[in-house]
Formats: structure tokens, C-alpha cells, sequence
């Protein structure tokens, strides 16, 4: 689904995602269109732009992803400032790019998107990441008794999350498969009673995990 409160902005996405063979099942134009047309069509990613007419981008985000934990939210916004990444981020977006990024960067990101990954426009990543340490008054040792027990290896496939790798990068870097990898990541969901990466690159840096790759 593509929401954006710009005719000529959203057709042009739409026509970009059909010509790469994706199926568009709806656009929204409003806050409360989206939330309506989403719930209707149930879409597996939203290509959403924040400034739109009440609720905000943000808030829609948030609705969607508590009606269906499942939805990858990607934003693709005029604005990169570092609020505006925050927040979309904390409501459930699993990526974010800015309105410059060409039809190219958009196609990839949606099907990133859709395969679980996390995806930013170049520099947003390590924004996010920093806030969520900075948040993190007092990290834990990933020792620490209390956490759910994860295996040396899903321990492994988590700490490359928070640094922000794809799922490829980590199984080049760890010698697994695609499908390993994921598999790993969605063990590691359960057990740790998240959703998607983001959820998780926040609980790594939580707890420390980030920093012990160096």
C-alpha cells in the first residue's frame, strides 16, 4: 500500500512498484484512509509518507503495526531530520528513506523490507542506533541470569543485527544460508517475545551486545 497526500508523488511510487512486478493493493491519500484501507487489504508493506493529513504518518504507523505485528512499515519522507527517524522508529517503521533516494533504492528497500530487514537511507542508521544507546541508562551484561537463553550461535546472528547488517551480510560473514539466517533471527524473536529488528537491535544495544564485536 502507498500513502502519500500528493497525487502526482504517490501515482509515480505506484507506478514504480508495479512496473517492478509488485502488486499495489491499495493507496491512502489521509491518515484515516490509510488505517481503513489497511485494515481492508491487510498489505504486506506500507510505503508511507509522515506529513500527511491527521493521524500523522507516525501515528499511523504505530496503528498499523498493533493491529497487525506482522505489516513492514517503510517511510519515505522530505524529511531525514533526526526527530522525525526517532519517532517513526519507536511507533514500528522498519525503514526510512528520504525523498531523494532514487526508484531504484525504493525497490530494493521494499523488498528488504519485506524479507525483515531494516533499512535506512545512508547515515540514518547509525542515528537511530546512537539514540538507542544513549537511552540505555543501564545496560545489562548479555550474562545477565535474567535474559531468555539464547544459543551461542542466535547470541552471534543478534550482535551483527544491531550493527545493522542484512541478512545476506550476516551469512557471508558467519558461512550460513539465507535461510539459516532468518531462521535464527525468527528463534531469537520468539524466545525474546519481539516482532521484528528493530525491536531487536533496541534490546541488543539494551543489553550491551553491540559493543562486543568491536
Amino acid at each position: 500500500m502507498v500513502v502519500d497526500d500528493h497525487p502526482m508523488w504517490r501515482d509515480a511510487v505506484v507506478r514504480d512498484l508495479e512496473r517492478a512486478g509488485l502488486t499495489v493493493v491499495a493507496t491512502a491519500a489521509t491518515g484515516d484512509e490509510a488505517i481503513t484501507r489497511a485494515r481492508a487489504t491487510r498489505p504486506q508493506v506500507v510505503v508511507l509518507d509522515l506529513q500527511i493529513p491527521a493521524p500523522t504518518g507516525v501515528e499511523v504507523t504505530a496503528t498499523l503495526v498493533q493491529d497487525d505485528p506482522s505489516v513492514r512499515v517503510l517511510i519515505l519522507s522530505a524529511s531525514g531530520e533526526q526527530g522525525d527517524v526517532l519517532d517513526a522508529v519507536k511507533a514500528g517503521a522498519t525503514g526510512y528513506l528520504v525523498k531523494s533516494a532514487s526508484s531504484e533504492d525504493l525497490l530494493a528497500a521494499v523488498h528488504r523490507v519485506a524479507n525483515g530487514d531494516t533499512v535506512f537511507t545512508p547515515g540514518l542508521a547509525g542515528l537511530v542506533l546512537g539514540e538507542y544507546r544513549r537511552l540505555s541508562e543501564t545496560p545489562q551484561s548479555s550474562t545477565d541470569p535474567q535474559l531468555p537463553r539464547l544459543t551461542e550461535r542466535e547470541t552471534e546472528v543478534l550482535r551483527l543485527v544491531a550493527k545493522g547488517l542484512s541478512y545476506k551480510q550476516i551469512a557471508d560473514r558467519l558461512v550460513l544460508s539465507h535461510r539459516t539466517v532468518q531462521n535464527h533471527v525468527q528463534n531469537t524473536l520468539g524466545k525474546l517475545q519481539m516482532h521484528n529488528r528493530v525491536q531487536l537491535v533496541r534490546y541488543a544495544i539494551e543489553h550491551g551486545l553491540d559493543e562486543e564485536l568491536g
